[in-house]
């Protein structure tokens, strides 16, 4: 890498103000949301506002061979915009805007820096939306989104972020820019790289423009179901059974005991008295009636306590209990947020390996699930920065139990830094080195986000 004190004036002469070196600044980007913070600021943080700024950025980091960490809100939880010494952070988030929205062909063209939760304000003043709605949405950006493959409370029926996305704009390592996909609802035109770009985690190129599919608003009554178990895995078993008798919810999640008492605490509710676990079911649709109807008779045939309402304001208070849970863990201490995925019908045995592991280990792990879909997150909660032996042991027999069981280590979060000990359990050794191939055609000298996932710890 050339002198950093070189760099950094590189950047300068490119970019003036946009280029920030104060300390304070740095030390703001060295951690994310999932609590965990590199011990060193990095070199510099440059505030992009165009395509043009990330293609000067990356000439310069080519040139000098600096290391690039790609960042949007700071808010995954994987540790994948963590940035430490000698790397360059290249913010996105001042690239906000909302480029075009096509009610005819029901697409938009967004810049990776708006946050979600805006997106869909905008598109609702037209009777619009955007499918994908991560318990994050109100602070996440849409390109965070796209970097982590990022899910949510609807993706069981309206898909995940890969899904809802049709095409980019790519800046590749050296300053090039390409375009992958189309705007057309089909399109199979050679390898797809917009598919291989999402969920990607700033290892390939850094998205300056999305094309993403967005659909008009459901109209309608939209029943929901708040239902109390005995225990999470009664209230999975719930879930499973719901989904296999053909019933296709929007929203269907559940709630375990730990996590209902945390909520409970930050937002001063009472959800934890109605039971040991909470399973909300939302339906929507011209059948959202009948689906609801047919939940609620299987939720109640096998021992649930439930109440249905169609009451907008009702349901929406339930879901904002669902979202809750992040900042009900923040206040609890440093949380290690996981999130393995098995089919759903494992999602019972799930439970019970969480409550074994809990037993074991002598610990509590507060979790929530995305039950439609069958993926958890269960908490480690521990105090100050550093992981005990005893929490890393009990995550090696969580992602063990998952992976047994057909599933994966992540659903929705990605890998980052805080779970690549683990990805050859799932990948196998040969199926990471082609994807380190992979890596090495997009980025040859190793400079984009080195250090995550696979990526070699070595600039090349």
């Amino acid at each position: 890498m050339t002198d950093p004190t070189a760099v950094v004036e590189a950047l300068r002469a490119a970019l003036g103000a946009a280029v920030v070196t104060d300390p304070a600044r740095l030390d703001a980007v060295r951690g994310d949301k999932s609590g965990h913070r590199s011990p060193t600021p990095p070199l510099a943080l440059v505030e992009a506002r165009s395509t043009e700024d990330v293609q000067a950025v990356m000439r310069i980091a080519s040139a000098t061979r600096t290391p690039v960490v790609t960042r949007g809100a700071g808010t995954g939880l994987a540790g994948a915009a963590m940035a430490s010494a000698g790397e360059i952070v290249l913010s996105t988030l001042a690239m906000d805007a909302v480029l075009e929205i096509d009610e005819e062909d029901l697409v938009a063209v967004v810049q990776p820096g708006i946050i979600n939760g805006r997106f869909n304000d905008l598109l609702g003043e037209r009777g619009l939306w955007f499918a994908p709605d991560p318990a994050s949405r109100a602070i996440s950006t849409v390109g965070g989104n796209i970097a982590t493959g990022a899910g949510g409370l609807l993706c069981a029926k309206y898909g995940v972020t890969r899904d809802a996305v049709l095409g980019l704009t790519v800046v590749l390592a050296d300053g090039r820019t390409i375009r992958t996909g189309h705007r057309s609802v089909k399109g199979v035109t050679g390898l797809d790289l917009t598919a291989l770009m999402v969920g990607s985690e700033g290892l390939l190129g850094v998205v300056v423009e999305a094309v993403v599919r967005i659909r008009r608003r459901v109209e309608g009554v939209v029943p929901t179901i708040a239902a109390f178990f005995p225990d999470a895995a009664s209230a999975a078993r719930a879930a499973s059974v719901v989904t296999a008798a053909g019933v296709q919810p929007a929203v269907m999640e559940l709630m375990d005991a730990a996590s209902l008492a945390a909520i409970d605490a930050l937002l001063g509710t009472s959800m934890g008295v109605g039971g040991a676990a909470h399973l909300v079911v939302q339906t929507d649709g011209p059948a959202a009636e009948a689906e609801a109807s047919a939940a609620l008779a299987v939720i109640e045939s096998l021992g649930g306590r439930a109440e249905l309402t169609t009451d907008h304001a009702e349901g929406e208070r339930l879901l904002a209990v669902r979202r809750a849970m992040h900042p009900a863990m923040e206040r609890l201490g440093t949380t290690l947020i996981e999130d393995v995925s098995v089919p759903r019908s494992a999602l019972p045995a799930m439970f019970a390996a969480i409550a074994d592991i809990e037993r074991r280990f002598e610990i509590t792990i507060p979790t929530v699930a995305h039950a439609g879909d069958g993926n958890l997150h269960p908490n480690f909660v521990i105090e100050g920065d550093v992981v005990p032996d005893h929490i890393w042991e009990a995550a090696d027999a969580l992602f063990g139990a998952a992976l047994a069981l057909g599933g994966t280590l992540t659903g929705e979060h990605g890998i980052g830094v805080l779970k690549r000990r683990w990805l050859e359990d799932e990948l196998g050794a040969d199926q990471i080195d082609l994807q380190r191939g992979i890596k090495a055609v997009f980025d040859p000298l190793g400079i984009l986000n080195p250090g995550k996932v696979f990526s070699p710890l070595v600039i090349g």
